[in-house]
C-alpha cells in the first residue's frame, strides 16, 4: 500500500506528492524541518519537535501563521491515513512557498512525509559503531534548515571509511556534535556532554538527561575538546532515529572494546520508556 503525504491541505500518494520549482526550499534552500517516529504508533515526544520546529522557523526569519495544536492534528490526521505502516517516521516540513523572483518568501509550505521506520543494523548496539572527525562549525546549530550540504559530503567520506558518524569539531578543538546526532563521553563514570548553546539540542538528548537525573547518574554539561578523547571510557550518539548507538572508535583511537556498562543502563532504559510510551 502507498504511503499518503500531506502538501498544502491535501493528502497525496506518495507518487503524486509533487512541488512546484518555484519553491524556495528547492531554489535557496529556504526551510526549515524537524523529524520524529512513532512508538505503538504514537508520535514521540511530538510537542517538543513542534517547538523546535517553530523556533526553528523564527530564527530565519520564515514567517507563517501555525500553532503547536494545528500542527499536532495535522500529523495525526495524516499518520491516520497511513494505517499499513506499524511504526512510522514523520518528516515535517515548512518552507518559504513559492517565489517568482527566486529570493521573496510568500505563503508558506507545510509538508508531512509518512514513511516506514527503518532500524539500524542491531548488530551495531552490541558491538559498537565508530565516528571519523572533522572541522566544521555551523552557522546557527540551533536552526534545524533544509541546507544539509556539508553533512551530506561528511557522511559520504565516513561511510568510506566505515564510520556511522562525523563527530563536528571546533577551530579550538572543541567537540559539538555530530551532523545528525547528539555527542556523549563518559570519563571517570560521569556522562558529559557538550553545552546546548553551540549544538542543535536533540529530543532525544533531552531525555538521556532526564534519564540520568531520575537515576542519580552524575551528568555533566561542558566543553569537552578532541584532546580528551584518549580519556573516554565510554562514549554514544544520540538522535531520533539512532536512540542511543554505542561508540567504541573516534578516527583512529579505540574507545573501548565493546559498548560500556553505563551505555547498555541508559539504553534499556530509554528502550523501556519506549515500550510503554
Amino acid at each position: 500500500m502507498e504511503n499518503i503525504f500531506y502538501i498544502d491541505g491535501k493528502f497525496l500518494k506518495e507518487s503524486q506528492a509533487q512541488i512546484p520549482v518555484y519553491d524556495l526550499g528547492l531554489l535557496r534552500g529556504y526551510g526549515v524541518f524537524d523529524f520524529l517516529r512513532t512508538y505503538n504508533r504514537k508520535p514521540f515526544y511530538i510537542k517538543d519537535h513542534l517547538k523546535r520546529l517553530l523556533n526553528s522557523a523564527k530564527i530565519i526569519g520564515l514567517k507563517h501563521k501555525f500553532k503547536i495544536k494545528e500542527l499536532e492534528k495535522i500529523i495525526l490526521l495524516t499518520l491516520n491515513k497511513n494505517k499499513h505502516l506499524k511504526e512510522a517516521n514523520i518528516r515535517i516540513i515548512l518552507t518559504g512557498g513559492d517565489s517568482y523572483d527566486f529570493i521573496t518568501p510568500t505563503r508558506p509550505r507545510l509538508i508531512i512525509m509518512i514513511s516506514p521506520v527503518k532500524e539500524l543494523n542491531k548488530k551495531l548496539y552490541e558491538t559498537g559503531a565508530k565516528l571519523i572527525t572533522k572541522i566544521y562549525e555551523r552557522l546557527d546549530p540551533n536552526a534545524k534548515t533544509l541546507i544539509y550540504t556539508d553533512a551530506i559530503r561528511f557522511l559520504q567520506e565516513a561511510r568510506k571509511k566505515k564510520a556511522i558518524e562525523v563527530l563536528l569539531v571546533s577551530k579550538n578543538n572543541e567537540i559539538l556534535e555530530c551532523t545528525t546526532s547528539n555527542f556523549f563521553a563518559i570519563i571517570d563514570k560521569k556522562v558529559i556532554t557538550p553545552p546546548k548553546d553551540k549544538i542543535l539540542e536533540g529530543i532525544t538528548r533531552k531525555i538521556i538527561i532526564k534519564l540520568c537525573q531520575k537515576y542519580k547518574i552524575p551528568l555533566i554539561e561542558r566543553k569537552i575538546y578532541k584532546d580528551e578523547i584518549k580519556i573516554f571510557k565510554e562514549c554514544f550518539i544520540t538522535a531520533s532515529n539512532k536512540e542511543i548507538l554505542p561508540i567504541i572508535k573516534i578516527d583512529n583511537h579505540k574507545i573501548s572494546k565493546q559498548p560500556g556498562e553505563l551505555t547498555k543502563f541508559l539504553m534499556i532504559q530509554f528502550r523501556e520508556l519506549t515500550k510503554n510510551y
